[in-house]
């Protein structure tokens, strides 16, 4: 079994964790007391009210920082935070993501590509990840098991690509994929008790996912609860050779 079943008070990072999935994971941690201490980054203090309202009532366990992930140097200046109580993290989570925001939308053709919004999807659903495994990496090599996941979504799979669209998105997602799968090659040297996966969390209620739940079934809109809890299950049972996979929220491999 993994790394949540074998230690107690294993250290955990959720990164983007001030709403949505990350912030279900803030919450579900949280309800386990075998977690010890809980570290959980946000990029807009504005919008992390409710993530700063449970550090303060759960001022041992939870730690709240800053860190927008596009910024290498807010990442650098993170993990340094982290390290000067820690040296050992045993669960990170990375849930930023981006599909929508004031004026990126998901492309529906060639017509609406253009490069300044194609980046803006790739330093945000890929690039960031590949500089947290980079810096994370001496907080991972420890005598424990330990696991690096990274929300991706279905929609990067190649193999499953049949409706086209939504460039942007789709090849930023394939991207963070191919980066996982390498970084889990390397870290199978460097780090060999850590494994690395990319996870694929179904339709959940959120507002990344909210101006195109209309022709989403009820039974396949997942609220955030069920999310969290789907994708615990799948964490609590990954082996070491599951490193470098991507797995669906029902634990079945999704295609590349």
């Amino acid at each position: 079994m993994s790394v949540i079943n074998n230690i107690n008070n294993a250290n955990t990072l959720i990164v983007g964790a001030n709403r949505g999935i990350g912030f279900g994971f803030v919450s579900k941690l949280l309800e386990n007391q075998e977690y010890g201490k809980i570290y959980a980054t946000y990029r807009d203090r504005n919008s992390a009210s409710e993530l700063i309202a449970f550090a303060e009532k759960y001022p041992q366990r939870l730690i709240c920082l800053s860190m927008d992930v596009t910024d290498e140097q807010q990442i650098t200046e993170g993990i340094k935070f982290i390290s000067e109580s820690t040296d050992k993290l045993h669960l990170v989570v990375n849930c930023v993501g981006l599909l929508h925001d004031g004026k990126l939308q998901p492309e529906k053709s060639l017509r609406q590509l253009n490069s300044e919004n194609l980046l803006r999807y790739f330093q945000v659903n890929s690039i960031s990840s590949a500089l947290l495994a980079k810096h994370l990496l001496p907080l991972f090599r420890h005598d424990s098991q330990s696991i690096f996941a990274c929300i991706s979504a279905k929609i990067g799979s190649i193999g499953d690509n049949r409706l086209g669209g939504w460039y942007g998105y789709r090849a930023s997602k394939a991207a963070l994929n191919m980066f996982m799968r390498t970084v889990a090659i390397e870290y199978g040297r460097k780090s060999p008790n850590t494994i690395v996966v990319t996870l694929h969390p179904g339709t959940t209620d959120t507002r990344l996912s909210e101006p195109f739940q209309r022709n989403v079934p009820p039974e396949k809109l997942f609220s955030v609860e069920r999310t969290v809890n789907q994708l615990f299950a799948v964490i609590n049972n990954l082996g070491k050779e599951d490193s470098g996979e991507f797995f669906s929220w029902d634990g079945s491999r999704l295609p590349w």
